[in-house]
């Protein structure tokens, strides 16, 4: 691992605390030294009071934030006295320690003190760093772990028992290190959990854990512990450049494949409506919606061929802190997604009624990550976010058990320990306040002609509700508009069908399924169709498509959770006399092909309801000419024609927008088969 010290940079952080937030941002950005809120780090200087008296402080990372990611905010002052008063105390519950950190800090808006605020205090240097570093627990959790890391550190490295961190753990520490110099010690390794390293010199701390971390991966890369996505030291290619060693195949570019799974060409070849299914019976599960996001790298689809997966995968997460996200251990799926659930959850249940305490709050036994044979990982979340940081965390599970079943066999805490902080106190005061889930959280929802004002403005609240958007358009700048976390933009003409499959399978590959399409088959009619009789353009547009997209997606639809279809049709609506016969045609037509759809799809529990817009205007229609020509079709004038619906309003596109996300929730989930018109009663 490299230093990324730079002289420059440094010299522009001033203070001890912007030199703090400085080291601490590059302990972030590498996720093997912590991984999503995982680590802490502080710093003691002095401040002065609101009487002008000069004060210890320690500042010390706040709960929820990221080191990759953290300011000058995100540390919390807490007065150094109280900190060391704490650690002589013999009993404190993790709760009055939270409660009583909180009451010694000097800035009461700052955020919560890590739970190892006490035992930063302790440690007699002014900077410290803590992280979970993958190499060294990965070490750890190892047959004879213990015996592996002092071989690497020597007499220098304070080695602690695991102790679930909080009081319990600065107490044991606190008495360990009484009578000890700590100037000769270098660093505090915590078994199964992390490092800590210290200096008066934010420099020399970081550069400490940077040198220990390397000796950790140099370890494993001697004894023939590389897996995939491993960069080789410099020093060290020569074992790159000879290949196979220890079980293990490495190159020079850091590429590894090992070689004893189940598959030997490990080709992917993933069944998407397969994994649609797994995500609905997972859902159904959790009594909510989840993205379900597959890992099919390399590295996963070798972990889930491997032919000892049942033992290893079963043994626990790399650091306890991670069942949080994660659970103790995956589902592993056989040939019956229901039998191999089923057995999860009961496998679950015993694991709590053997562990618990009095008063705890059981949790949702669902697994929270799956291994499928072949096919590789999945992780299950409300949000793309989280489906993510379960993903990120698994891949680092999966890296380390591999490094440790070639180290001699992988190790990790037993269940009871990993239980302790599943149900630590902290957490499950969390849950007994009660959590409320955003009301589209999970749902995935697919959105035709997503360029449209109309559409835009209906993803935007569907997403600010946590749904998760899928938009398809004929554009190319849909998958400009459409970037974010959590959305998708992909350019597809509904009218070619190998362009509505690809799309299709896209938004499945990147999430897991479709619950709710809102497909907008409507065009409005302008001055040039007046004298139109291509009788094959207006159906296409206007019916052909919406049968075309309805077709691929409906295998989707029935593995959806809560599925439902809205179709916004015609944006007028409105009779234009005989002399365009092609167009009044077709909106029967599309009213027509609504009722049928209503019929077709509720024998497979998926509701479907037509919005009939009478107008959907915006600021940026109201100047186009094309208004005009509409107006005249009707024969009106502008003014006319604006303000000519019934309830005497201009019809937003906002309306519609509102009125689609409204049907798409749960307060139509007994309604199907309703055709309602926005300021209209034709």
């Amino acid at each position: 691992m490299k230093s990324l010290w730079n002289d420059e940079k440094a010299k522009a952080f001033k203070s001890d605390l912007d030199l703090r937030v400085y080291t601490s941002r590059l302990l972030g950005e590498s996720s093997f030294l912590v991984l999503h809120g995982g680590g802490n780090t502080s710093v003691k200087t002095t401040v002065l009071n609101l009487f002008g008296e000069e004060e210890e402080v320690l500042y010390v990372k706040g709960s929820g934030w990221d080191l990759a990611t953290i300011k000058a905010a995100g540390f919390a002052p807490v007065k150094m006295d109280t900190l060391l008063k704490m650690a002589k105390l013999e009993t404190l519950s993790d709760s009055d320690m939270v409660k009583y950190q909180r009451a010694a800090m000097l800035d009461p808006t700052a955020p919560n003190p890590s739970v190892e605020a006490i035992l930063h205090a302790i440690i007699p240097f002014k900077f410290v760093d803590h992280t979970h570093a993958d190499s060294v627990v990965a070490i750890s959790n190892t047959d004879n772990g213990e015996e592996k890391l002092k071989e690497i550190y020597g007499e220098k490295v304070l080695i602690i028992p695991y102790v679930m961190p909080g009081f319990d753990l600065a107490k044991l520490v606190y008495e360990a290190t009484k009578e000890t110099n700590w100037d000769e010690l270098e660093a505090i390794i915590l078994l199964n959990h992390g490092v800590f390293t210290f200096d008066n010199d934010a420099r020399i701390s970081y550069e400490k854990m940077i040198d220990f971390i390397t000796k950790a991966e140099k370890y494993m890369l001697k004894n023939g512990a590389m897996v995939c996505g491993d960069d080789i030291e410099e020093e060290l290619s020569f074992f790159g450049s000879v290949g196979v060693f220890f079980g293990s195949f490495f190159t020079k570019t850091g590429k590894c494949f090992l070689g004893s799974s189940k598959n030997e060409n490990e080709i992917v070849e993933i069944n998407l409506l397969e994994l649609a299914k797994i995500r609905k019976t997972v859902s159904i599960q959790k009594k909510q919606a989840v993205i379900a996001k597959i890992n099919s790298d390399k590295k996963a689809v070798h972990f889930s061929n491997m032919p000892n997966l049942e033992n290893i995968a079963n043994q626990g997460p790399l650091t306890p802190d991670h069942v949080i996200r994660t659970k103790r251990v995956p589902l592993v799926i056989g040939q019956n997604i229901e039998e191999s659930l089923s057995e999860y959850i009961q496998n679950y249940n015993e694991y709590f009624e053997q562990n618990k305490k009095e008063g705890l709050v059981a949790l949702n036994p669902a697994p929270n990550w799956a291994i499928a044979n072949g096919f590789g990982t999945i992780s299950f979340g409300k949000s793309i976010k989280e489906a993510q940081i379960i993903e990120d965390i698994t891949d680092h599970t999966m890296t380390a058990i591999l490094k440790g079943e070639l180290l001699g066999g992988y190790k990790a805490l037993s269940a009871k320990e990993i239980f302790d902080v599943e149900y630590w106190e902290l957490e499950q005061a969390k849950l007994k306040k009660g959590s409320t889930s955003q009301e589209f959280a999970g749902k995935i929802v697919l959105i035709t002609d997503a360029l449209s004002a109309t559409q835009k403005i209906c993803a935007k609240l569907l997403k600010e509700k946590g749904a998760t958007i899928a938009a398809l358009d004929k554009s190319i700048d849909v998958e400009k508009v459409y970037n974010k976390t959590g959305e998708i933009g992909i350019q597809c003409n509904l009218l070619k069908q190998d362009e509505i499959k690809i799309a299709i399978d896209e938004v499945v590959r990147n999430f897991g399924g479709i619950d709710i399409v809102i497909n907008d088959i409507g065009m409005p009619i302008n001055k040039d169709d007046i004298n139109s009789h291509d009788w094959q353009k207006h159906l296409d547009i206007n019916v052909t498509k919406h049968q075309n997209l309805l077709k691929n997606i409906l295998p989707y639809l029935k593995e959806g959770i809560n599925p439902n279809v809205i179709i916004i049709a015609s944006k007028e609506f409105i009779h234009v006399g005989n002399e365009h016969v092609i167009y009044s045609a077709v909106e029967n037509d599309q009213m027509q092909l609504s009722n049928n759809t209503t019929l077709e799809l509720s024998r497979y529990g998926i509701r479907v309801n037509t919005i009939y817009p009478r107008k959907a205007l915006n600021n940026t229609l109201k100047n186009e000419k094309s208004l005009q020509d509409r107006a005249e079709l009707c024969g009106l004038s502008l003014e006319e024609y604006l303000n000519e619906d019934d309830l005497k309003t201009q019809l937003e596109a906002y309306d519609t927008a509102v009125l689609a996300k409204t049907i798409a929730s749960s307060a139509f989930d007994r309604t199907t088969g309703a055709q309602l018109k926005v300021d209209s009663t034709i």
